[in-house]
């Protein structure tokens, strides 16, 4: 296998996610960061469709969307056993839908409702985390990279808008993953700063809600 470069940008969980599968994997990449107000000519090249952050050039050879390449990692790189990706595709991927209008939206009625699904679907993973140490059982796998969404940038996103989601009173088990997860050098490694992410944040709201007032 030739060269590996992916675009991404520090801030993104879907970056993240794909950076950890590749670390995971051992495999050498060079990135190059994104300004995602103003983004590259490669990167726009290279994804001229949806024009958005992962993508990873393979010997030249362009891949996009986090879990498309995420697939890609697990069957070219098979150094490292991974977990079954099925989950992805349901309870995460229904996830992160409605991250955006629970807390970003300023519409009460449509940030009250994606709450309300955002909770039932955490309830669901709950349940599934519920007794496990990691998804596939005793080591990290490919699922609980994705799932980090839920125990990065969810608590950032309460943090800065004062929605409250996801607790340890509410979704014990979870926190018990967190808590093994966070824990993980390849995580720790590679997540962002939470007090660099919330100013991230912070100001991209502010932007986001003097638009939608203007």
């Amino acid at each position: 296998m030739g060269e590996v470069k992916l675009y991404r940008a520090w801030a993104s969980s879907f970056s993240m996610r794909v950076e950890v599968a590749l670390k995971m994997k051992g495999v050498k990449y060079e990135y190059v960061e994104e300004d995602l107000l103003n983004k590259s000519d490669e990167l726009l090249q290279y994804n001229p469709i949806h024009k958005k952050i992962p993508v990873m050039v393979v010997d030249g050879k362009p891949i996009a969307e986090s879990l498309v390449i995420m697939e890609y990692i697990d069957e070219t790189w098979k150094g490292v056993p991974t977990s079954c990706l099925v989950i992805l595709m349901t309870e995460l991927e229904l996830i992160l839908p409605q991250l955006k209008p629970a807390f970003m939206s300023n519409d009460g009625e449509q940030s009250t409702k994606a709450i309300k699904e955002l909770d039932d679907l955490l309830t669901i993973l709950e349940n599934e985390i519920k007794g496990k140490k990691f998804f596939g059982g005793n080591n990290i796998g490919f699922v609980d990279i994705v799932a980090s969404v839920v125990v990065i940038w969810i608590p950032c996103w309460q943090a800065v808008t004062g929605k409250e989601v996801l607790t340890r009173e509410k979704f014990p088990s979870i926190y018990s993953w967190a808590d093994e997860l966070l824990e993980c050098s390849v995580i720790k490694q590679n997540m962002p700063d939470q007090e660099k992410l919330q100013a991230f944040y912070r100001d991209r709201f502010a932007l986001m809600n003097a638009k939608t007032t203007d």
